[in-house]
């Protein structure tokens, strides 16, 4: 029998054994709400998806993002942070468009993955443009063909500049977040995004090292990229100590319409694809684009990639908008026929031609021979071990010797012209070397209705003493085509109509507009 003494004693033992009972199975208790708590923050893998084929191929994922991906809010926080770094105000400064309403670029992805918000280059950026009919037109976007005014280059170079500086840290854009943003939570503010900053920091000025051959060369210039020496630095080729004549191969974004009839020439042959035509697949063309959009073997999404292949091949590249001189046109149509169908197709949209999607060799088309130089077979060799393991390794890089001979359709939206982007307009085109402007302004959306390409004419006195810039309203680069890759000569001569008439050669050219 409890004695009244014995009451609270026992009352006192039941409630340290309750309280010890609480104290060992807090840490638990603790650990599993911790591991709901990142259960349900970090490990969703899901992408912004888009129902509409085009919405999906602006604004949709190819999987860069998980690799690659910047976290959203310090990409949304550094054109402010950094902003010494850029050509002006944005992201829109180095050519990339912004649809009204939208909070990033056309050509950028979001993915949620490891707990935020991340965002990286697609499809789309390389793949779409602005264009104007006249120079009271609003500026409309097309998609497929070449983004002729995104300086991938100066992107490039915005973010390592940005992250070799003294304002990429968290005591700079965590407080830029938090404006943006409208605040954020502990966890978010003191360990996600100063750990998102640190390791940023630390890969993109890795990025930097790796890639500082490109600093030595003259800036490529909007609508422009050299693809395969960013392929060897994939491969750890030591890049500063190949030969210069394999260092340089920056050419323009070409156009993706009409991959159905790409994809095999009336023949059965294969067409031969990219500029020099090393691949005769267009999956493994398409999969190789991808890393450029940030993807790897483990990291590709496939299924989205599928998407885009799909839409792709019917997507037919938009009319010339303004009037055609039929009777002119007629008239270059069987100058067309003569001097240019056997290598670029029938018409627009009739690719049919013997030479049609096959190498050109160097020595008959005599184009500037950089981009083929960059590309070598040793790249070749190495870049049939990606994939390995998977059942779509490559298998059909090769090296050639010469540029493919490509179909024309849309034609009027690819300016500049050659695989360089060397010559303003196809009037020029038809010029031979000598005659082309050694000195032009790439970049711009108004159509030159008389010549087709895109205005550009420069300020002599700027091209006097060029400066990769032109001091403009609207800051479009100034090309000089004196510079090392940049050369214009080729593609001339009897066989190609540059010792035509002028008046045949407006005939070709009016032709040429309904393409």
């Amino acid at each position: 029998m409890n004695t009244p003494e014995s009451v609270p004693t026992t009352h006192r033992l039941r409630l340290a054994r309750t309280l010890l009972r609480i104290l060992v199975l807090l840490p638990w208790l603790l650990l599993l709400l911790a591991g709901g708590y990142a259960l349900v923050r970090f490990v969703p893998d899901e992408p912004v998806v888009h129902a509409d084929p085009v919405e999906h191929f602006k604004y949709g994922s190819t999987g860069g993002e998980r690799a690659s991906g910047f976290p959203y809010w310090i990409w949304q926080a550094l054109p402010t942070v950094c902003a010494e770094h850029l050509p002006g105000p944005g992201y829109a400064s180095l050519g990339l468009i912004f649809e009204e309403g939208r909070d990033l670029p056309v050509g950028v992805s979001k993915r949620r993955h490891l707990g935020i918000d991340r965002v990286f280059l697609n499809c789309a950026a390389c793949h779409a443009g602005l264009v104007r009919d006249t120079p009271a037109a609003p500026a409309r976007l097309v998609v497929g063909m070449p983004a002729h005014r995104f300086d991938i280059l100066a992107f490039q170079r915005f973010f390592f500049e940005c992250a070799a500086g003294p304002t990429f840290s968290r005591e700079f854009i965590v407080p830029e977040i938090e404006r943006l943003s409208g605040g954020l939570g502990l966890v978010d503010r003191y360990l996600v995004y100063p750990v998102a900053i640190a390791l940023m920091r630390e890969r993109l000025l890795m990025l930097r090292a790796r890639f500082g051959f490109v600093s030595a060369q003259a800036p490529w210039g909007p609508g422009r990229v050299d693809t395969f020496n960013a392929a060897k630095v994939l491969f750890n080729f030591p890049v500063q100590r190949l030969p210069a004549r394999e260092r340089l191969g920056a050419a323009d974004f070409p156009s993706i319409w009409n991959q159905r009839k790409r994809m095999q020439r009336d023949d059965g042959e294969r067409m031969e694809l990219h500029w020099d035509g090393n691949n005769t697949h267009t999956e493994e063309r398409n999969k190789s684009a991808a890393f450029g959009t940030g993807t790897t073997p483990p990291t590709i999404d496939l299924a989205a990639i599928s998407r885009v292949e799909a839409w792709l091949l019917d997507l037919a590249p938009p009319a010339w908008p303004l009037p055609v001189d039929k009777t002119l046109a007629a008239r270059g149509a069987a100058l067309y026929a003569h001097y240019c169908a056997d290598c670029h197709g029938a018409s627009g949209s009739d690719f049919a031609g013997p030479k049609v999607g096959h190498v050109t060799p160097i020595a008959d088309i005599a184009t500037d021979p950089a981009r083929l130089d960059s590309y070598t077979r040793d790249l070749a060799v190495n870049q049939a071990t990606l994939y390995a393991g998977y059942p779509h390794r490559f298998r059909h890089f090769r090296k050639t010797w010469g540029y493919a001979n490509m179909p024309l359709d849309g034609i009027w939206l690819r300016a500049p012209y050659l695989h360089n982007g060397s010559v303003p307009t196809l009037r020029d085109l038809l010029e031979s070397a000598f005659a082309r402007p050694t000195c032009f302004v790439r970049g711009g959306t108004l159509i030159d209705a008389v010549r087709v390409g895109f205005a550009s004419a420069a300020d002599p006195a700027q091209c006097a003493a060029p400066t990769g810039r032109a001091q403009t309203a609207t800051d479009h680069f100034l090309f000089d085509t004196t510079l090392p890759g940049n050369g214009n000569s080729g593609h001339e001569g009897p066989a190609y109509g540059t010792d035509l008439p002028a008046a045949d050669k407006d005939a070709l050219v009016e032709h040429l507009k309904t393409f």
